[in-house]
């Protein structure tokens, strides 16, 4: 068995570039000997380092805190840099959870969406639904991508552009009836942790494949349907894309729903 090893042999066994290995040499970390031509060798023994730097380099630890616990092992020492290790794998396994339950909750949202009855109005009974809210109108797709930005910031670590779902904007009752579908007000992102609430109640809704100019077909739908049983209108129209160019890029695959809050007179 090989006793020493060169730079090169010891970069492709551990898959770490030479420049790194000499980085770890200038900080005091490897000791490699010098051999003929003053090539670089690593003996047999400096390999246990390599692999302790690989593993906490991997978990995020600085090369100062490597380089600290290297030359000051004692079982101690040993014992405090496993709970520190233990301790950022539980965190990241924390993490990680609540990651998985967010994607499963995105995944359902698309499945969802693909099985919305298309075109057909309906009753519905939702429970009041928490979101952020920015109160900023748009009138261009490109302001609306800012707004979502802006969005997506108020929980960075739970919303996420692919496959949300639950963006909405905000489009008054009187600029609808008016004949203006598409005068947004507000725009909105349906979050557990927001600080606003959409009021829980009767909603008349409808969904509908491709771009939202079809709201000028479905809004006066909605309406005529609210005259025709009778019910007020008691608050804004919501639009929500359930996938939109985020999701995919065919329009055909675009779902916005419209919902309305309704009572009766």
């Amino acid at each position: 068995m090989k006793h020493y090893y060169r730079i090169g042999e010891i970069s492709q066994l551990y898959n770490i570039g030479p420049d790194s290995l000499r980085y770890y040499e200038k900080l005091g970390i490897l000791k490699p000997h010098r051999g003929e031509n003053d090539y670089r060798m690593y003996h047999i023994h400096d390999l246990w380092r390599l692999n302790v730097i690989r593993d906490l380099r991997e978990l995020g630890f600085s090369m100062e805190r490597i380089r600290e616990y290297l030359d000051n092992r004692s079982l101690s020492n040993t014992e405090n840099m496993l709970q520190e290790e233990l301790d950022i794998i539980r965190e990241r396994m924390k993490s990680l959870e609540t990651l998985q339950s967010n994607i499963e909750d995105r995944l359902d949202i698309i499945r969802d969406a693909i099985r919305q009855p298309i075109g057909v109005i309906e009753e519905k009974t939702l429970p009041a639904r928490r979101c952020h809210t920015i109160h900023a109108g748009y009138s261009q797709d490109e302001e609306m991508d800012m707004l979502i930005k802006q969005l997506l910031n108020k929980n960075k670590d739970k919303l996420y552009i692919i496959g949300n779902n639950r963006i909405g904007s905000v489009i008054p009752v009187d600029s609808a009836a008016a004949g203006d579908y598409r005068n947004y007000t507000d725009v909105f992102i349906i979050d557990k942790s927001g600080e606003d609430v959409i009021e829980p109640g009767n909603y008349l809704s409808v969904s509908y494949r491709g771009d939202c100019a079809q709201n000028a077909d479905y809004i006066p739908k909605l309406l005529a349907y609210a005259k025709e049983h009778g019910y007020s209108l008691q608050g804004p129209f919501l639009e929500l894309l359930w996938t939109d160019i985020h999701q995919a890029v065919e329009e055909k695959e675009h779902i916005t729903e419209l919902q309305i809050k309704i009572g009766h007179d």
